[in-house]
């Protein structure tokens, strides 16, 4: 499976971005990915075009949200992890729908008034002024133990990451006369291609290759940076690790990526949870596994047992004639949800194993003996828990 694009990536946005912002985006995106558009184009053509849509709207579905929007800037993917997306069952929509819905009816009468979906052409496609760069993102790990998990906690990662070099303050150059606009693309960091075909013209963007996609050329670069105006520095961020985490989960540092060359916007730091094993407990989900070995003694006559938990311990009572493999449970001492789309804390269960010892002195095998007679201490599914005895007499 594909590794899911960041959404303010997906809608070209930056953090931060207003909500007529990311309408606006949005609206964009459905002109140009909707799947009516591509009613003419190939196969590989409408697969791609109705991916770009699906990703489009499901970014949308998120960020015009002000409560997901604000969990997927703090936490990223983890944040909105389980939040209901668009529903494509039904098909995609009418594109004109959309619209009038995003702008409360300004664009009726879209078919007419653009010509149709016929064609590819009309609506370029590419960015239109000024680009601005952005940095790359960076991955990297941190191991999180389940103490760390319940309640959530702060972590220190060292990485190396590009940052404006010092000399030129980011500028490639010491004097700011030396920077210009790309004459190649005249500082839209892209190149036009345009390819004529029967069902009309296919606008594609490329990055610039004077500029390399920054916009700008450099004369007279900086020896310490050689005119890129980033340099290459160690250093250590401090990130927070929501409680719940779960192994593999994908954390987001906003800005906390590279540095773009000439003040563009910086990438991503993205942290990708280890969780290590634990020495007492098991996981599935929000709930945790615990098993606890008892005498025999102890489950003939029943005892009170003192359960560890991540968050404390507690007491919990053994009945008498408990069986071997008996599973209880501990409501709410499992680990919590990591989002609001969760169902809350999770479950202790903790499996009751009967130790039954090998080597007995002479006295105890005697007291042993003088029971093996009474008809208490002989299994009777008449008598007992017939549930239990069905239960095992399945394994066999």
């Amino acid at each position: 499976m594909a590794e899911k694009r960041d959404y303010y990536e997906v809608l070209e946005l930056q953090k931060g971005a207003s909500a007529d912002e990311i309408k606006g985006a949005y609206r964009k995106a459905a002109l140009k990915w909707h799947p009516d558009r591509w009613v003419n184009g190939t196969d590989a053509e409408k697969k791609t075009a109705e991916a770009k849509f699906k990703e489009a709207s499901e970014a949308y579905s998120i960020l015009s949200d002000p409560d997901k929007k604000a969990k997927y800037d703090q936490f990223g993917f983890a944040g909105v992890d389980g939040a209901a997306g668009p529903d494509f069952s039904q098909g995609f929509g009418n594109l004109e729908d959309i619209l009038n819905n995003l702008f409360g009816g300004a664009f009726g009468g879209f078919g007419s008034a653009f010509g149709g979906f016929g064609g590819f052409g009309g609506f370029g496609g590419g960015r239109q002024g000024q680009r601005t760069a952005r940095g790359r993102d960076i991955r990297t790990r941190v191991r999180v133990s389940l103490e760390e998990i319940i309640r959530g906690c702060e972590k220190e990662v060292t990485i190396e990451r590009n940052r404006p070099c010092p000399d030129c303050g980011g500028k490639g150059t010491k004097n700011a006369s030396d920077v210009r606009t790309c004459p190649s693309c005249n500082g839209t960091g892209q190149v036009q291609n345009v390819v004529n075909s029967l069902f009309g013209h296919t606008i594609s963007y490329a990055a610039c290759p004077q500029c390399s996609g920054a916009g700008k050329v450099v004369s007279n670069p900086c020896g310490k940076c050689r005119g890129t105006g980033l340099v290459r520095v160690r250093e250590t961020v401090k990130v927070q690790i929501p409680a719940g985490v779960e192994n593999g989960m994908q954390i987001t540092a906003r800005s906390e990526g590279h540095s773009a060359p000439h003040g563009g916007i910086n990438g991503d730091l993205l942290i990708i949870v280890e969780e290590q094993p634990h020495n007492l407990f098991s996981r599935d989900g929000n709930n945790l596994f615990y098993t606890k070995v008892i005498s025999i003694t102890d489950a003939i006559l029943g005892c009170e047992l003192t359960i560890p938990c991540l968050d404390g311990q507690y007491k919990l009572r053994i009945e008498p004639g408990t069986q071997s493999g008996t599973v209880q449970r501990l409501r709410g001492r499992g680990l919590p949800s990591v989002n609001s789309y969760g169902s809350g804390r999770g479950d202790l269960y903790i499996k009751i194993l009967v130790w039954i010892p090998r080597k007995l002195s002479r006295s105890e095998k005697e007291s042993i003996e003088a029971l093996k007679d009474s008809q208490s201490v002989r299994p009777d599914p008449n008598r007992d828990d017939r549930a239990l005895f069905e239960k095992e007499s399945k394994y066999f």
